[in-house]
């Protein structure tokens, strides 16, 4: 379940997930839940949990086979790496995903705005 504790749902999501990763019980090459069951498992939206999952999917912990679902990355594939080694590519991509909801966070809030005071300008009339 996603605690209203500050940190966003997703990165809340995604840290439980790499947690059951890398203690075992997401096992190498198992399938993770659907994107589906990962929502009413953790009480968020869909598009949190796909952001969780693209995290992981950044880090190199998963892997998505189209039409099949998304996997636990064998542990003898090595994860792709990108970045620096004071920004880790990781790192830019959880910043890339917050930069990006934060984007669309405030584009849903300007639309109320603009609906609002056009509907406040109508009833002036």
């Amino acid at each position: 379940m996603v605690k209203k504790t500050g940190r966003p749902g997703y990165l809340q999501i995604a840290d439980d997930l790499r947690e059951q990763i890398r203690g075992g019980a997401l096992a190498p090459g198992a399938p993770l839940p659907s994107t589906a069951q990962l929502a009413e498992q953790y009480d968020a939206s869909l598009s949190v949990v796909k952001m969780a999952v693209g995290i992981l999917r950044n880090e190199g912990l998963v892997i998505g086979q189209q039409g099949k679902g998304v996997y636990v990355r064998e542990t003898d594939e090595q994860p792709e790496t990108g970045g620096s080694p004071e920004r880790p590519a990781t790192d830019l991509a959880s910043e890339v995903i917050e930069l990006r909801t934060a984007v669309r966070d405030l584009s849903e809030r300007l639309a109320r705005v603009e609906s609002t005071l056009s509907e406040s300008r109508r009833s002036r009339k």
